[in-house]
């Protein structure tokens, strides 16, 4: 009987890792930002019916970037998860933080025991009564949960896109003053993304019990001045 190769489980993980990571980078970014009127979430995005930001529940948003997919997948399941709960017990019930800490059981599980992870990120984005109390958590393809505050990147060059975004980042931004530097950070210094680029939405911390809301056309353009 031939023996099977051995591969120390530090490698392993690695090159699981090494993957995910090449994957995602090969994808457009995205910027999530707590401002004064809720958490404005901006995406390069150019398809017009391929959505990286959605909602989830009353107050919840996700979004991701990687392989469309595979955070299409997550993205269904988390509306299930959210429904069957809300449904359950009650609407106050669903939050974020349970969501979040779902995803990085599926994700680290998948990274863990499959031949292949899921080559994406995503985030889980809750808008509060107030700026203090928003909730963004920022899921790797390994289950890693970061709890942001302020603003995240997700994405290729989420790096450099944070640094320059974090420059600066003011918590009482409206929506255009941090539509146009979101927007910015993204194009770097040799593009200029226009309306046409982008996929935009608040959750609007003043509405009623749904606070998801797009940002398109007209609207989109004006507000980028």
């Amino acid at each position: 009987m031939n023996m099977p190769f051995y591969v120390a489980p530090e490698q392993l993980m690695k090159d699981r890792a090494d993957f995910a990571r090449k994957g995602i980078a090969r994808g457009r970014a995205l910027a999530a930002l707590s401002i004064r009127d809720g958490i404005l979430i901006c995406a390069e995005n150019r398809s017009s019916t391929l959505r990286k930001v959605s909602e989830i529940y009353d107050r919840i948003a996700f979004a991701g970037v990687g392989r469309y997919n595979e955070f299409d997948q997550l993205r269904i399941a988390g509306v299930r998860h959210a429904d069957l709960k809300g449904f359950t017990y009650s609407r106050e019930d669903v939050d974020a933080r349970s969501l979040a800490n779902q995803y990085a059981q599926l994700l680290g599980q998948t990274f863990t025991h499959e031949m292949k992870p899921m080559e994406v990120e995503i985030l889980v984005a809750e808008v509060a009564s107030d700026p203090g109390g928003d909730q963004m958590f920022h899921v790797l393809y390994d289950g890693t949960v970061n709890d942001e505050s302020g603003f995240t990147v997700l994405g290729g060059e989420a790096d450099t896109i944070a640094e320059q975004l974090g420059q600066g980042f003011d918590a009482d931004w409206e929506v255009a003053n941090a539509l146009q530097a979101a927007t910015a950070a993204l194009s770097g210094q040799e593009r200029t993304l226009g309306a046409e680029d982008l996929e935009v939405a608040v959750l609007v911390r003043e509405t009623g019990r749904r606070a998801f809301q797009r940002i398109e056309g007209d609207e989109l353009a004006e507000l980028l001045g």
